[in-house]
């Protein structure tokens, strides 16, 4: 598919050929990616779109690759990884994160200006970009509450900044979803509040998660989306399937919403597991699970 060496091409950004994205991901499993590319900033970011959309190289782009799982078969072209853009500022009542910026630091910068809005992030471990990508939530809050603007950059390497209302965020989507987007950066609205207060919120979150989620293992985060009138995780309870078990990859036995990785699972053990919960839930109770964690690559 490719003539070009991308590492000649852009000497200047550190460029992976043949890279396995196991060593990314948070569940430990995926192929190789074609390139491995890890821009430091936005004219890095543009250079590379620019340059695959000119040569027809696909292009796939992933943050913190915490609710992600990548297929054994690996990426085709170019996959970029933006967590070396991972600044964050503060001016006035906002924030404003680059798009490879944790979910958690960002929580941490407002917390430290005492500034409240973003509590409910305080343990998503994925990034700015994916935030705002799937519009990420928890314990009630979501990611459209809190974002003003975000600046994305389009297929054709043109970059644009969205409001609020142009991201047209809901459950689990935005826009960027729809026009192939790249996050860059997103702001972040927020208010003053009570520092011990934001604290002590942000303590509780996360002792909660810590308690019921199973964080002491690989996983891609919460897999399933909420069905109208249900939970995920209790129908997959509730129909006997923790423990189930799939090559390394098992329903776990502290949450049934979560997949970890138990013993050198692959992204295969993983799509096995997904396809006999939604099997069985859907003959149980009828109901239909949707995958939450994004599924890219290769078979």
């Amino acid at each position: 598919m490719m003539v070009v060496n991308l590492i000649k091409e852009f000497p200047e950004i550190n460029i992976k050929k043949q890279e396995p994205l196991s060593k990314y991901t948070f569940t430990h499993t995926g192929g190789e990616a074609d390139w491995l590319a890890f821009p430091e900033n936005v004219e890095q970011v543009q250079q590379l779109v620019k340059f695959v959309k000119k040569n027809d190289i696909p292009l796939t782009v992933i943050g913190n690759a915490s609710n992600l799982i990548v297929r054994d078969g690996g990426i085709a072209g170019l996959v970029l990884i933006v967590t070396g853009m991972n600044q964050i500022k503060v001016e006035g009542n906002d924030v404003i994160a680059q798009a490879g910026a944790t979910y958690i630091k960002t929580t941490q910068v407002a917390r430290d200006h005492s500034l409240t809005g973003l509590e409910f992030a305080a343990g998503i471990p994925g990034s700015i970009g994916g935030a705002v990508f799937m519009n990420a939530g928890a314990y009630g809050g979501e990611t459209k509450f809190a974002v003003k603007s975000a600046t994305i950059m389009l297929p054709t390497g043109e970059i644009k900044e969205l409001s609020n209302e142009e991201l047209d965020f809901g459950y689990r989507h935005s826009s960027v979803q729809d026009n192939h987007g790249i996050v860059l950066e997103a702001t972040f609205e927020l208010k003053p509040g009570d520092k011990e207060k934001i604290t002590a919120q942000m303590d509780e979150l996360n002792a909660r998660r810590a308690a019921k989620q199973p964080l002491e293992l690989p996983s891609c985060g919460s897999v399933f989306k909420r069905p109208t009138g249900y939970f995920a995780g209790k129908l997959i309870h509730d129909a006997g399937l923790q423990g189930y078990t799939s090559g390394g990859a098992q329903v776990s036995k502290k949450h049934a919403g979560f997949i970890v990785n138990i013993d050198s699972g692959t992204a295969t053990d993983y799509l096995n597991v997904i396809h006999h919960v939604q099997a069985v839930v859907k003959d149980k109770f009828g109901v239909s699970l949707e995958t939450e964690v994004r599924i890219i690559g290769r078979n």
